[in-house]
């Protein structure tokens, strides 16, 4: 059965390295006879919560950006695939900024229960992932039955492209194409 698969792709850069294994775990998906869609941050309007917690109650954000558009599209989607370059040892500002975003999410009976990663580092070890890791899984522990079902790690890439040819783009479309 065809599951409705959203990636959320959080690099500032359109053409970075996460958002290439996106488009491939994307095509993995795709072929297997999956609905498939790519939410590009770069171009979103996303401001910084602001703790006042109305979404609470309102089960949704007060703040006026595109939100509350993302946020009902991973409510609606079978499997979510976080894409993200690790900064620091850990998630970009987008993503971090985004899962903050999605608290209007907590509580509700959501239709997710598959949640994908995909990062890229610049350092060739792959524990340069392990923040980003536990930063997702931590969200992931506040949704009822939501588990973190496979990671793709990129490493050893920085500039734009530098991810081409490489084995983990193979592995990515695999991932996607096996959900």
């Amino acid at each position: 059965m065809a599951k409705n698969v959203l990636i959320i792709a959080t690099s500032p850069r359109r053409n970075g390295n996460s958002n290439r294994l996106a488009k491939e775990f994307a095509k993995g998906a795709k072929n297997s006879g999956n609905n498939v869609e790519i939410v590009y941050l770069d171009d979103k309007k996303i401001n910084f919560c602001k703790g006042c917690m109305a979404c609470a109650k309102l089960k949704k954000c007060v703040i006026k950006d595109d939100v509350n558009i993302i946020v009902e599209k991973m409510q609606n989607s079978d499997v979510i695939v976080w894409a993200t370059p690790v900064y620091y040892y850990n998630m970009s500002g987008q993503m971090k900024t985004m899962i903050d975003r999605s608290n209007p999410l907590y509580g509700l009976s959501n239709k997710f229960k598959e949640v994908y990663l995909l990062a890229c580092a610049a350092e060739n070890h792959p524990s340069a992932i392990d923040g980003t890791i536990t930063g997702l899984k931590g969200w992931i522990a506040c949704h009822s039955g939501v588990e973190l079902k496979g990671v793709v790690r990129g490493l050893g890439v920085y500039e734009v492209g530098a991810i081409e040819n490489k084995p983990v783009l193979k592995e990515a479309f695999e991932m996607g194409k096996n959900i």
